[in-house]
Protein backbone atom coordinates (compact mmCIF):
# COMPACT_ATOMS: atom_id res chain seq x y z
CA UNK A 1 0.00 0.00 0.00
CA UNK A 2 1.39 3.52 -1.00
CA UNK A 3 2.26 5.93 1.88
CA UNK A 4 1.24 8.74 0.06
CA UNK A 5 -2.62 10.00 0.34
CA UNK A 6 -4.84 12.53 -1.65
CA UNK A 7 -4.22 15.89 -1.39
CA UNK A 8 -8.04 16.78 -2.58
CA UNK A 9 -9.83 14.74 1.02
CA UNK A 10 -7.71 16.93 3.03
CA UNK A 11 -8.60 20.50 1.31
CA UNK A 12 -11.85 19.59 1.19
CA UNK A 13 -11.78 18.30 4.94
CA UNK A 14 -10.90 21.59 5.50
CA UNK A 15 -13.18 23.40 3.43
CA UNK A 16 -16.13 21.88 4.94
CA UNK A 17 -15.27 22.00 8.51
CA UNK A 18 -13.72 25.27 8.24
CA UNK A 19 -17.59 26.66 7.03
CA UNK A 20 -18.52 25.68 10.36
CA UNK A 21 -15.77 26.59 13.05
CA UNK A 22 -14.91 30.05 14.03
CA UNK A 23 -11.24 31.26 13.21
CA UNK A 24 -8.87 32.29 15.74
CA UNK A 25 -4.96 33.23 15.83
CA UNK A 26 -3.95 32.40 18.94
CA UNK A 27 -1.72 29.32 19.57
CA UNK A 28 -2.38 26.52 22.57
CA UNK A 29 -0.06 26.99 25.23
CA UNK A 30 -1.71 24.03 27.70
CA UNK A 31 -2.77 20.61 26.65
CA UNK A 32 -5.98 19.57 26.22
CA UNK A 33 -7.72 18.37 30.02
CA UNK A 34 -6.46 14.40 30.56
CA UNK A 35 -3.88 14.74 27.76
CA UNK A 36 0.09 13.77 29.27
CA UNK A 37 2.37 11.81 29.42
CA UNK A 38 1.68 7.80 30.11
CA UNK A 39 4.67 7.31 32.03
CA UNK A 40 6.71 9.54 33.94
CA UNK A 41 10.82 9.35 34.38
CA UNK A 42 11.91 9.35 38.41
CA UNK A 43 15.66 9.79 38.94
CA UNK A 44 17.30 8.65 41.98
CA UNK A 45 19.81 10.64 43.74
CA UNK A 46 23.05 8.52 41.95
CA UNK A 47 20.71 8.86 38.60
CA UNK A 48 21.01 12.65 39.05
CA UNK A 49 24.60 12.63 40.39
CA UNK A 50 25.86 15.49 38.07
CA UNK A 51 29.48 14.71 36.66
CA UNK A 52 28.73 16.89 33.98
CA UNK A 53 29.58 19.76 36.61
CA UNK A 54 33.26 18.92 35.50
CA UNK A 55 32.70 20.47 31.83
CA UNK A 56 31.08 23.64 33.61
CA UNK A 57 32.41 27.28 32.26
CA UNK A 58 33.71 29.00 35.44
CA UNK A 59 31.47 31.70 37.09
CA UNK A 60 33.87 34.32 35.22
CA UNK A 61 32.77 33.71 31.68
CA UNK A 62 28.95 35.35 31.25
CA UNK A 63 27.65 32.20 29.55
CA UNK A 64 27.88 30.26 32.76
CA UNK A 65 24.99 30.55 34.24
CA UNK A 66 23.28 29.38 31.25
CA UNK A 67 25.19 26.60 31.36
CA UNK A 68 24.79 25.66 34.42
CA UNK A 69 20.70 26.20 33.76
CA UNK A 70 21.27 23.59 30.71
CA UNK A 71 22.88 20.95 32.73
CA UNK A 72 20.66 21.24 35.77
CA UNK A 73 17.74 19.99 34.46
CA UNK A 74 17.41 16.77 35.78
CA UNK A 75 16.60 14.80 32.77
CA UNK A 76 19.83 16.45 31.17
CA UNK A 77 22.22 13.80 32.20
CA UNK A 78 19.51 10.37 31.83
CA UNK A 79 18.84 11.73 28.37
CA UNK A 80 22.41 11.70 26.82
CA UNK A 81 23.32 8.25 28.74
CA UNK A 82 19.97 6.80 26.81
CA UNK A 83 20.82 8.63 23.94
CA UNK A 84 24.43 6.63 24.21
CA UNK A 85 23.19 3.34 24.93
CA UNK A 86 24.30 3.24 28.35
CA UNK A 87 28.00 3.74 27.05
CA UNK A 88 30.28 5.95 29.20
CA UNK A 89 33.07 6.93 26.82
CA UNK A 90 30.04 7.71 24.18
CA UNK A 91 28.12 9.55 26.38
CA UNK A 92 31.09 11.76 27.57
CA UNK A 93 31.81 12.63 23.62
CA UNK A 94 28.15 13.22 23.40
CA UNK A 95 28.09 16.04 26.27
CA UNK A 96 31.05 17.31 25.76
CA UNK A 97 30.26 18.27 22.13
CA UNK A 98 27.16 19.61 22.86
CA UNK A 99 28.21 21.82 25.65
CA UNK A 100 30.92 23.08 22.76
CA UNK A 101 28.09 23.67 20.18
CA UNK A 102 26.40 25.15 23.10
CA UNK A 103 29.29 27.97 23.80
CA UNK A 104 29.71 28.63 20.40
CA UNK A 105 25.70 28.90 19.28
CA UNK A 106 23.93 29.89 22.56
CA UNK A 107 20.35 28.95 21.54
CA UNK A 108 18.91 29.98 24.78
CA UNK A 109 19.57 33.50 23.89
CA UNK A 110 19.12 33.49 19.94
CA UNK A 111 17.87 36.79 19.64
CA UNK A 112 13.81 36.70 18.97
CA UNK A 113 14.09 40.16 16.49
CA UNK A 114 16.76 38.13 14.65
CA UNK A 115 14.37 35.23 13.62
CA UNK A 116 11.25 36.85 13.30
CA UNK A 117 11.35 38.11 9.61
CA UNK A 118 11.99 34.10 8.86
CA UNK A 119 8.95 33.31 10.81
CA UNK A 120 6.74 35.76 8.80
CA UNK A 121 4.41 33.09 6.84
CA UNK A 122 4.20 30.68 9.65
CA UNK A 123 6.82 28.30 7.95
CA UNK A 124 7.19 26.94 11.72
CA UNK A 125 4.33 27.15 14.10
CA UNK A 126 4.22 25.88 17.96
CA UNK A 127 0.91 25.42 18.22
CA UNK A 128 -1.01 22.65 20.34
CA UNK A 129 -0.46 19.59 22.40
CA UNK A 130 -0.82 15.55 21.48
CA UNK A 131 -2.39 12.93 23.37
CA UNK A 132 1.04 12.61 25.65
CA UNK A 133 0.72 16.22 26.20
CA UNK A 134 3.93 16.87 23.92
CA UNK A 135 4.17 19.79 22.34
CA UNK A 136 3.50 20.36 18.25
CA UNK A 137 6.05 22.15 15.73
CA UNK A 138 4.57 22.30 12.73
CA UNK A 139 7.41 22.82 9.76
CA UNK A 140 5.75 24.08 6.37
CA UNK A 141 8.53 24.28 3.72
CA UNK A 142 5.50 25.32 1.03
CA UNK A 143 5.33 28.97 3.16
CA UNK A 144 9.25 29.22 2.75
CA UNK A 145 9.88 33.47 2.59
CA UNK A 146 13.99 33.75 2.77
CA UNK A 147 16.58 32.72 0.84
CA UNK A 148 18.64 30.32 1.69
CA UNK A 149 21.06 31.43 4.79
CA UNK A 150 22.33 29.97 8.09
CA UNK A 151 19.38 32.46 9.73
CA UNK A 152 16.76 29.89 8.45
CA UNK A 153 18.63 27.17 10.63
CA UNK A 154 18.67 30.01 13.79
CA UNK A 155 14.78 30.36 13.12
CA UNK A 156 14.31 26.38 13.55
CA UNK A 157 16.69 26.28 16.70
CA UNK A 158 14.62 29.26 18.41
CA UNK A 159 11.47 27.22 17.51
CA UNK A 160 12.90 24.08 19.30
CA UNK A 161 13.85 25.97 22.46
CA UNK A 162 10.93 27.10 22.13
CA UNK A 163 8.93 24.19 21.97
CA UNK A 164 10.92 23.27 25.27
CA UNK A 165 9.73 26.23 26.82
CA UNK A 166 6.33 24.71 26.61
CA UNK A 167 6.70 21.10 27.54
CA UNK A 168 4.66 20.47 30.68
CA UNK A 169 5.97 18.58 33.88
CA UNK A 170 7.18 15.32 32.99
CA UNK A 171 6.91 16.12 29.26
CA UNK A 172 10.57 15.96 28.03
CA UNK A 173 10.02 15.72 24.13
CA UNK A 174 8.16 17.62 21.38
CA UNK A 175 6.23 16.12 17.89
CA UNK A 176 6.96 17.91 14.36
CA UNK A 177 4.58 17.43 11.48
CA UNK A 178 6.22 18.24 8.45
CA UNK A 179 3.45 19.54 6.33
CA UNK A 180 4.33 19.39 2.29
CA UNK A 181 1.24 21.11 1.33
CA UNK A 182 1.96 23.30 -1.22
CA UNK A 183 5.76 22.41 -1.06
CA UNK A 184 7.99 22.53 -4.27
CA UNK A 185 11.31 21.46 -5.12
CA UNK A 186 12.79 24.85 -4.44
CA UNK A 187 11.26 25.49 -1.76
CA UNK A 188 12.11 22.08 0.07
CA UNK A 189 15.48 22.63 2.25
CA UNK A 190 18.66 20.95 0.24
CA UNK A 191 20.03 17.57 1.49
CA UNK A 192 23.48 19.56 2.51
CA UNK A 193 20.97 21.83 5.06
CA UNK A 194 18.97 18.45 6.11
CA UNK A 195 21.94 16.70 6.87
CA UNK A 196 22.97 19.66 8.85
CA UNK A 197 19.83 20.02 10.96
CA UNK A 198 19.83 16.34 11.80
CA UNK A 199 23.59 16.88 12.83
CA UNK A 200 22.17 19.78 15.37
CA UNK A 201 18.81 17.35 16.49
CA UNK A 202 20.53 14.08 16.98
CA UNK A 203 23.55 15.21 18.70
CA UNK A 204 22.58 18.02 20.91
CA UNK A 205 18.83 18.05 21.00
CA UNK A 206 19.19 14.02 22.30
CA UNK A 207 15.98 12.46 23.49
CA UNK A 208 13.86 15.07 22.77
CA UNK A 209 11.83 14.17 19.81
CA UNK A 210 8.56 12.03 20.67
CA UNK A 211 7.59 11.62 16.96
CA UNK A 212 7.85 12.85 13.47
CA UNK A 213 5.20 12.70 11.27
CA UNK A 214 4.80 13.33 7.61
CA UNK A 215 1.65 14.32 5.74
CA UNK A 216 0.86 15.72 2.34
CA UNK A 217 3.88 14.43 0.71
CA UNK A 218 4.66 14.33 -2.82
CA UNK A 219 6.20 12.32 -4.92
CA UNK A 220 9.77 14.12 -5.14
CA UNK A 221 9.87 13.95 -1.75
CA UNK A 222 10.56 10.03 -1.58
CA UNK A 223 13.90 10.62 -2.81
CA UNK A 224 14.91 13.66 -0.57
CA UNK A 225 13.94 11.22 2.39
CA UNK A 226 15.99 8.27 0.52
CA UNK A 227 18.96 10.43 0.26
CA UNK A 228 18.68 11.75 3.69
CA UNK A 229 17.89 7.99 5.46
CA UNK A 230 21.47 7.15 5.86
CA UNK A 231 22.34 9.83 8.29
CA UNK A 232 19.68 9.10 10.21
CA UNK A 233 19.82 7.35 14.11
CA UNK A 234 17.76 3.80 14.08
CA UNK A 235 16.13 5.28 16.80
CA UNK A 236 14.80 8.52 14.88
CA UNK A 237 14.03 6.59 11.86
CA UNK A 238 11.88 4.44 14.03
CA UNK A 239 10.06 7.61 15.31
CA UNK A 240 8.77 8.61 12.07
CA UNK A 241 5.76 7.74 10.71
CA UNK A 242 4.32 9.17 7.35
CA UNK A 243 0.55 10.17 6.60
CA UNK A 244 -0.58 8.80 9.67
CA UNK A 245 -4.31 9.14 10.98
CA UNK A 246 -3.82 12.45 13.06
CA UNK A 247 -6.74 12.62 15.05
CA UNK A 248 -5.47 9.39 16.69
CA UNK A 249 -2.34 11.54 17.89
CA UNK A 250 -3.52 14.29 18.68
CA UNK A 251 -6.95 15.98 20.16
CA UNK A 252 -9.72 17.19 17.86
CA UNK A 253 -10.03 20.43 19.97
CA UNK A 254 -5.88 20.77 19.67
CA UNK A 255 -5.45 19.55 15.93
CA UNK A 256 -6.29 21.85 12.79
CA UNK A 257 -9.29 21.19 11.01
CA UNK A 258 -6.79 20.34 7.68
CA UNK A 259 -6.04 17.39 9.39
CA UNK A 260 -9.28 16.53 10.72
CA UNK A 261 -9.23 18.47 13.93
CA UNK A 262 -11.13 21.47 15.23
CA UNK A 263 -8.99 24.17 15.79
CA UNK A 264 -9.80 26.39 12.95
CA UNK A 265 -6.47 28.25 13.25
CA UNK A 266 -5.57 31.14 11.16
CA UNK A 267 -1.79 32.47 11.27
CA UNK A 268 -1.00 35.81 12.28
CA UNK A 269 2.46 36.82 12.79
CA UNK A 270 1.81 39.70 15.14
CA UNK A 271 -0.60 37.67 17.29
CA UNK A 272 1.53 34.41 17.29
CA UNK A 273 4.83 36.51 17.79
CA UNK A 274 3.76 38.05 20.82
CA UNK A 275 2.04 35.33 22.54
CA UNK A 276 5.35 33.04 21.98
CA UNK A 277 7.44 36.12 23.25
CA UNK A 278 5.73 36.59 26.23
CA UNK A 279 4.48 33.06 27.49
CA UNK A 280 8.50 32.15 27.20
CA UNK A 281 9.07 35.67 29.25
CA UNK A 282 11.72 36.12 26.16
CA UNK A 283 13.89 40.03 27.09
CA UNK A 284 14.87 42.14 23.84
CA UNK A 285 18.30 40.75 24.45
CA UNK A 286 18.07 37.09 24.36
CA UNK A 287 17.90 36.48 28.27
CA UNK A 288 14.53 35.92 30.16
CA UNK A 289 12.80 38.24 32.39
CA UNK A 290 10.13 37.31 35.28
CA UNK A 291 6.91 38.84 35.91
CA UNK A 292 7.83 41.88 37.01
CA UNK A 293 9.99 43.02 33.72
CA UNK A 294 13.22 42.11 36.39
CA UNK A 295 16.38 40.11 34.41
CA UNK A 296 16.06 36.41 35.77
CA UNK A 297 17.54 33.03 35.00
CA UNK A 298 14.64 30.23 35.33
CA UNK A 299 15.17 26.54 36.06
CA UNK A 300 14.89 23.86 32.95
CA UNK A 301 13.07 20.92 33.13
CA UNK A 302 9.51 21.64 34.20
CA UNK A 303 8.85 24.13 31.13
CA UNK A 304 8.61 27.84 30.90
CA UNK A 305 5.10 27.68 32.91
CA UNK A 306 5.61 25.81 35.84
CA UNK A 307 9.41 27.90 36.11
CA UNK A 308 7.99 31.26 36.50
CA UNK A 309 5.64 30.31 38.61
CA UNK A 310 8.17 28.86 41.16
CA UNK A 311 9.66 31.73 40.32
CA UNK A 312 6.84 34.33 41.29
CA UNK A 313 6.61 32.44 44.76
CA UNK A 314 9.73 32.46 45.54
CA UNK A 315 10.11 36.27 45.00
CA UNK A 316 7.23 37.00 46.57
CA UNK A 317 8.47 34.40 49.92
CA UNK A 318 11.76 36.76 49.61
CA UNK A 319 10.22 40.20 49.51
CA UNK A 320 8.42 39.00 52.31
CA UNK A 321 11.47 38.53 54.39
CA UNK A 322 13.67 41.41 53.27
CA UNK A 323 10.96 44.00 52.76
CA UNK A 324 12.93 45.10 49.53
CA UNK A 325 9.84 44.54 47.25
CA UNK A 326 10.43 43.72 43.64
CA UNK A 327 13.90 44.84 43.45
CA UNK A 328 14.57 41.15 44.74
CA UNK A 329 13.73 39.49 41.57
CA UNK A 330 16.69 38.93 39.79
CA UNK A 331 18.10 38.18 43.17
CA UNK A 332 15.86 35.58 44.01
CA UNK A 333 15.55 33.80 40.64
CA UNK A 334 19.40 33.19 40.78
CA UNK A 335 18.83 31.71 44.30
CA UNK A 336 16.02 29.15 43.18
CA UNK A 337 18.17 28.40 39.90
CA UNK A 338 21.24 27.56 42.33
CA UNK A 339 18.65 26.04 44.78
CA UNK A 340 17.28 23.88 41.86
CA UNK A 341 21.08 22.78 41.47
CA UNK A 342 22.24 22.46 44.66
CA UNK A 343 19.43 20.19 45.91
CA UNK A 344 20.08 17.32 43.60
CA UNK A 345 24.04 18.02 44.15
CA UNK A 346 23.35 17.47 47.52
CA UNK A 347 21.17 14.35 47.19
CA UNK A 348 24.12 13.07 45.11
CA UNK A 349 26.56 13.54 47.75
CA UNK A 350 24.57 12.48 50.23
CA UNK A 351 25.57 8.61 49.19
CA UNK A 352 28.44 7.30 50.72
CA UNK A 353 31.29 7.08 47.68
CA UNK A 354 31.06 3.36 47.58
CA UNK A 355 27.64 3.45 47.40
CA UNK A 356 27.85 4.97 44.26
CA UNK A 357 30.30 3.39 42.64
CA UNK A 358 28.32 0.40 43.22
CA UNK A 359 25.08 1.86 41.78
CA UNK A 360 26.90 2.99 38.82
CA UNK A 361 27.34 -0.24 37.72
CA UNK A 362 23.70 -1.65 38.77
CA UNK A 363 21.09 0.72 37.52
CA UNK A 364 18.30 -1.07 35.81
CA UNK A 365 17.26 -0.06 32.36
CA UNK A 366 14.10 1.83 33.72
CA UNK A 367 14.74 4.54 34.68
CA UNK A 368 18.00 5.07 32.50
CA UNK A 369 20.88 5.83 34.45
CA UNK A 370 22.77 8.97 34.29
CA UNK A 371 25.84 10.51 32.54
CA UNK A 372 29.23 10.95 34.10
CA UNK A 373 31.37 13.63 33.19
CA UNK A 374 35.10 12.86 31.99
CA UNK A 375 38.32 13.72 33.67
CA UNK A 376 39.38 15.24 30.22
CA UNK A 377 36.72 18.05 30.46
CA UNK A 378 36.88 20.94 27.93
CA UNK A 379 39.64 23.44 29.44
CA UNK A 380 38.11 26.42 31.22
CA UNK A 381 40.55 28.45 29.83
CA UNK A 382 39.85 27.47 25.78
CA UNK A 383 39.52 30.95 24.49
CA UNK A 384 36.69 29.17 21.80
CA UNK A 385 34.30 28.83 24.66
CA UNK A 386 33.84 32.32 25.20
CA UNK A 387 32.50 35.73 23.64
CA UNK A 388 32.05 38.86 25.03
CA UNK A 389 28.47 39.19 23.43
CA UNK A 390 25.45 37.07 23.46
CA UNK A 391 24.37 38.12 19.76
CA UNK A 392 27.67 37.66 18.73
CA UNK A 393 27.38 33.93 18.44
CA UNK A 394 23.93 33.91 16.62
CA UNK A 395 25.34 36.44 13.28
CA UNK A 396 26.91 32.64 12.07
CA UNK A 397 27.01 29.36 11.85
CA UNK A 398 29.88 26.99 11.13
CA UNK A 399 29.30 24.57 8.27
CA UNK A 400 31.43 21.98 10.05
CA UNK A 401 29.43 18.98 11.03
CA UNK A 402 30.22 17.15 14.69
CA UNK A 403 31.14 13.76 13.95
CA UNK A 404 28.08 11.08 14.73
CA UNK A 405 29.49 8.91 17.37
CA UNK A 406 27.65 5.63 16.25
CA UNK A 407 25.35 3.07 18.62
CA UNK A 408 24.51 0.24 19.26
CA UNK A 409 20.71 -0.33 17.80
CA UNK A 410 18.38 -1.18 20.09
CA UNK A 411 17.94 -1.06 23.88
CA UNK A 412 20.35 -3.28 26.30
CA UNK A 413 17.83 -6.41 27.13
CA UNK A 414 18.06 -6.94 31.32
CA UNK A 415 19.98 -4.79 34.02
CA UNK A 416 22.17 -2.49 32.22
CA UNK A 417 25.73 -2.62 33.22
CA UNK A 418 27.85 0.40 32.06
CA UNK A 419 31.25 -0.31 30.03
CA UNK A 420 33.29 0.97 32.56
CA UNK A 421 32.18 2.93 35.71
CA UNK A 422 32.79 6.53 37.32
CA UNK A 423 36.60 6.16 38.26
CA UNK A 424 37.68 7.49 42.08
CA UNK A 425 39.36 10.21 40.81
CA UNK A 426 36.47 11.10 38.57
CA UNK A 427 34.23 11.37 41.64
CA UNK A 428 36.50 13.41 43.83
CA UNK A 429 36.63 15.42 41.33
CA UNK A 430 32.98 15.63 40.58
CA UNK A 431 32.27 15.88 44.42
CA UNK A 432 35.22 19.17 44.75
CA UNK A 433 33.57 20.81 41.74
CA UNK A 434 29.82 20.79 43.69
CA UNK A 435 31.38 21.95 46.76
CA UNK A 436 32.97 24.59 45.39
CA UNK A 437 29.29 25.76 43.36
Amino acid sequence: MSIFKSRSAASSRRSSVADTKPTNSEILTDPAPGCGPKKTQTYTAVQQAMYALTLLLPESDPYHVWEKRFISDPGCSPRYMRASKWKMDNAKERIKGTLQWRRDYKPELILESDVSPEAETGKIILNGFDIDGRPILYLRPGRENKPKSPRQIRHLIFHLERAIDFMPPDVETVVIIVDYKSATSNTNPSVSTARQVLNILQNHYVERMGRAIVVNMPWWVNAFFTAITPFLDPVTKDKMRFNPTLPELVPVSQLDVEFGGENNFVFDHPIYWKTLVEFCHLAADGGRIDNNGQPCVPPLGRGAKAAFEDLAVSSQAHSGHSGKGNHTSAASSSATLTQHTNSAEQQSKSLQSDELHAGMQNLSVNPAPTFVGASSALSPTDDRRSTDSFASATETLSAEEAPVVPTAEGPPAGVVVFDHPPTREEQRHAEKLSDAI
